[in-house]
């Protein structure tokens, strides 16, 4: 449900207060190299977590450098993420990906947001994730399905474009929350902002949340 806009002051109340909550919130998938996190992030769109989370060890076991994506096939690498939605085109996005790292790149993941959307399967969602996760480079917010899903029911964005999500919250939120706030609204939305029902009595932002009554006008 769309509920009508917190003003700015109020919407950054409501997301201090989720920053307090939450102070462990943090990226949700497992990796422990910059590659392993630019492919965990590819495979990761429209699956859970806790999927990505089961196939990737032993598709990091598989594949240990970029080369070895990059020589893959996709029949081959789509094998060992069956598991995920769209693993073919996955795969294909996967070994694009990095050849073009190879080709342009001299095999290095780049730092930049601009870079990074340049190659295949990349958007600014898994640019500022890959940016914050593997090189503590703050450029923007990621803006996932929980991110969208929240920023709409709080009156936070009254947007569904993840672009224009990012922007609002951007201008909200002091900067040094912006590698976190994406994680914190993950965690609040597992926890009680559930998808189908908001367990709003128990909400420690119920009494500024427009879901309760509260709206005013940005």
């Amino acid at each position: 449900m769309q509920s009508k806009l917190l003003n700015n002051d109020d919407a950054r109340k409501v997301l201090h207060k989720l920053i307090e909550s939450y102070p462990d919130a943090h990226y949700y998938l497992n990796f422990k190299t910059d590659l392993d996190l630019m492919v965990a992030a590819i495979i990761s769109a429209q699956t859970r977590d806790e999927v990505v989370n089961s196939v990737t060890p032993a598709l990091f076991k598989r594949y240990k450098t970029i080369n070895d994506y990059a020589d893959s096939n996709e029949k081959e690498l789509a094998v060992y993420i069956r598991k995920v939605s769209f693993s073919g085109n996955k795969a294909k996005n996967i070994i694009k990906t990095c050849k073009a790292v190879m080709d342009t790149h001299g095999g290095k993941i780049p730092k930049s947001m601009k870079d990074l959307t340049a190659l295949p399967g990349i958007g600014r969602k898994t640019a500022n994730t890959i940016l914050i996760n593997a090189y503590g480079i703050v450029e923007g917010i990621p803006v996932d399905t929980w991110v969208i899903k929240l920023s709409g029911r709080i009156g936070l964005s009254k947007s569904n474009n993840p672009e224009d999500i990012e922007q609002d919250l951007m201008q909200i939120l002091e900067r040094r929350y912006w590698k976190t706030i994406a994680y914190v609204l993950k965690s609040h939305g597992k926890a009680i902002c559930q998808s189908q029902i908001p367990i709003c009595s128990i909400c420690m932002i119920n009494k500024l949340c427009p879901r309760n009554g509260v709206t005013s006008s940005r």
